[in-house]
């Protein structure tokens, strides 16, 4: 991965060190919480062979519960917050997510602190159940204190996960709860977009806001005939309510403003699109490094490390 980095910089490519350094955090944590589930694997089972199994379904279901929820509500959608690999997205997007570090830390450790129960073959069963649900218990109490920070950082140089500067701090005065009623389906993908472009970012810019989603029963993405509020979003703000049909922060964010009784911030210049850095290179010469350089140096690595050492191998 380090050397696909210096590849991309030696084409010409560029590289914002925040958000490459955000994104190396989240994998880093997700292989650390990855690796004390193996080691709990471990020592719950007799053979590497069944702890390598049992450490492999729990990444798979976390796969199958992410493609569970695409098109699909309700539980499925509720599911999809157990994933290990929902885990990593806030790091992909480019927000660096103080609860999402402190609740894989917390994990993490939980995990180990479990393992280390569990590895023991003298303490009785009874010993290691109540040892296990005092740690299960301090684990839940400190990821529930975690999930509390609400601290999440936009890391990515053209902010493409904030409103701009201005609408930010002039969201951040706004310190009356913010309802957001939503009547769409779950499985409705205005409603992704809607939440990445608008709830989102209103969330992590003011104090008390709640949303709630008014799923139909038995719809479907499109609505029912019968159901004429669906795709509404209603704002309650200061006990008085707008209606709108648009999941544009263009129309949503004045109609807050029109609630709050606040008018529209000064355009401070900050918010205007980044045009980023297009390059179209040829890396077909990396070829040689990826498949050829590099699979050789690892099967030397391998054959000096392993291979090629002269402890004994003994059989018990």
């Amino acid at each position: 991965m380090l050397s696909a980095l210096v590849w991309w910089q030696l084409l010409g490519g560029h590289l914002d060190m925040r958000e490459t350094a955000t994104l190396m955090l989240g994998h880093l944590l997700y292989a650390l919480l990855i690796g004390a589930i193996s080691f709990l694997a471990a020592a719950l089972t007799e053979g590497g062979a069944t702890a390598a199994i049992l450490a492999l379904a729990v990444t798979i279901g976390s796969w199958v519960l992410d493609f569970a929820a695409l098109d699909r509500g309700g539980v499925s959608s509720l599911l999809t917050g157990l994933s290990l690999t929902a885990l990593l997205r806030p790091f992909e997007q480019g927000l660096l997510s103080v609860p999402t570090v402190l609740g894989m830390l917390v994990a993490t450790t939980g995990f180990l602190a479990l393992a280390a129960i569990w590895l023991p073959p003298g303490p009785t069963l009874g010993r290691k159940l109540m040892g296990s649900a005092v740690i299960v218990v301090a684990a839940g109490i400190l990821i529930g204190g975690a999930a509390q920070t609400k601290t999440v950082l936009d890391v990515t140089l053209d902010r493409r996960n904030s409103f701009p500067p201005a609408d930010e701090k002039l969201l951040g005065q706004l310190q009356e709860r913010l309802l957001v009623t939503v009547h769409m389906a779950s499985s409705d993908p205005r409603l992704v977009d809607l939440d990445r472009k608008v709830l989102a970012r209103v969330k992590r810019a003011m104090s008390w806001v709640t949303i709630r989603i008014a799923e139909p029963g038995q719809t479907n993405p499109f609505g029912t005939a019968g159901d004429e509020a669906y795709g509404e979003i209603v704002l309650t703000y200061h006990g008085k309510s707008a209606t709108t049909r648009s999941t544009g922060a263009g129309e949503i964010v004045p109609i807050l403003y029109e609630l709050a009784g606040a008018g529209l911030p000064a355009p401070d210049g900050l918010g205007s699109d980044e045009p980023g850095y297009p390059l179209v290179a040829d890396a077909s010469n990396a070829a040689v490094w990826f498949y050829g350089v590099q699979p050789l140096a690892f099967a030397v690595v391998w054959w000096l490390a392993v291979a090629n050492r002269r402890i004994p191998w003994h059989r018990s």
